[in-house]
């Protein structure tokens, strides 16, 4: 009999111990984890950062209502870096040194990633940036990869139908910010592939209200058939006004920094027919039924319902970030290698930008064919069709 007491003690003894470690382990397993965000919500890149905060609050929340991350919650920690490179670095310190952050998402500009792309690859700390220099990702970086589609590929996508509009001399104008400064670089390198000469180059100041000046400069070179705008700023927009105020109807092609219909309003009128490439996200209601059509039209919805006003590029970039840990991380858990190599090799995932095909040697994972081109019809986006 006293033998049978002891098996019994011993029996739920070990079973109380066994729940007490089941226990253990499934609170270990359902962890919280930490995602910082570095993003432009206000300043002059915030037509930017304010879709992407709002973007991804929304898809934060609903990852953690349907415990799609693996059954982890996600804490979304947001700094507002007001398109600052030196906020962005004391931000990016601050996340990884202080908060111990699994990631970070953004910053929104290239200029801000430049500066935060060293820190945070050297501390292992994975940086899925929001901005489009082909530089943040050429070259590689183990922790670094990007979510919009790069500059290198806009222009080339701009070439071709310019060369499809038998265009040949062009003036190229360029914000002085990080993301104009590489742009320029890549426009300059890949004309010639396309057999456009670049006639006229200027630089303007992103704080600028009047670009008159510099417009009336490249107006008096002779044969320019085209102009190209590439900036992120406000000012991009004046550059437009400045060019149909003197009367001039050259062919405005702009970068796919324009993707936001703020900038649109901003320009007025004068935005009627400038074109420039982008992804489908913004055209999404035109598109052909079938492919990647449901999944935009429905993200599309789903953010201009909530926040009334037309959803951007932009906000697609941070979403498409916070998918791809979410799906890592419910891979492999909250382990920042692990979730390293396996970002490095997803392959097929169609997120707002396109086709994402990462790889041991490409940190972007799209191609040219995440870039369609557009017009601007009647104050509204619209498919450009020559």
């Amino acid at each position: 009999m006293a033998l049978l007491r002891t098996l019994l003690t011993r029996r739920w003894v070990g079973s109380c111990l066994m729940f007490v470690v089941l226990s253990w382990v499934g609170q270990a397993a359902a962890a919280t984890i930490k995602i910082g965000a570095i993003l432009a919500i206000s300043g002059p890149a915030s037509f930017l950062g304010g879709p992407e905060i709002r973007s991804l609050e929304m898809l934060v929340e609903e990852i953690n209502r349907d415990k799609s991350a693996g059954g982890h919650t996600i804490e979304l920690i947001v700094k507002d870096s007001g398109g600052s490179s030196e906020k962005a670095v004391s931000f990016a310190k601050q996340l990884i040194e202080e908060e111990k952050v699994f990631a970070i998402i953004g910053p929104s500009t290239s200029g801000e990633t430049f500066k935060i792309k060293r820190l945070c690859d050297q501390s292992k700390t994975l940086l899925i940036s929001c901005a489009s220099a082909e530089l943040i990702v050429n070259p590689v970086a183990p922790y670094v990869f990007k979510t919009a589609p790069s500059d290198s590929l806009a222009a080339r996508k701009i070439f071709m139908t310019m060369n499809e509009m038998d265009i040949t001399r062009i003036a190229v104008l360029t914000g002085n910010t990080g993301f104009g400064k590489a742009g320029k670089k890549q426009i300059t390198q890949i004309a010639p592939e396309y057999g456009i000469e670049i006639v006229a180059s200027e630089v303007y100041d992103k704080k600028a209200t009047d670009l008159s000046a510099i417009v009336a400069k490249i107006k008096a070179m002779q044969n320019i058939q085209a102009v190209i705008n590439w900036s992120i700023v406000p000012a991009q927009s004046i550059i437009a006004k400045n060019i149909r105020q003197i009367g001039w109807e050259v062919p405005l092609f702009q970068s796919h920094g324009f993707a936001n219909i703020k900038y649109v309003k901003a320009a007025g009128a004068a935005a009627e027919g400038i074109i420039f490439p982008a992804s489908r996200l913004i055209v999404a209601d035109s598109l052909p039924a079938g492919g990647n059509r449901d999944f935009l039209v429905n993200y599309k919805e789903q953010y201009e319902g909530r926040f009334g006003e037309d959803v951007s590029t932009f906000g697609g970039h941070s979403y498409d970030a916070m998918m791809i840990l979410a799906k890592a991380i419910a891979a492999v858990g909250p382990d920042k290698e692990k979730a390293r190599s396996y970002i490095e090799n997803m392959q097929g995932y169609f997120g707002t930008a396109g086709r994402f095909d990462f790889s041991p040697q490409d940190h972007s994972g799209l191609k040219i064919d995440a870039f369609t081109m557009v017009t601007v019809r009647n104050g509204a986006f619209t498919p450009f069709i020559e």
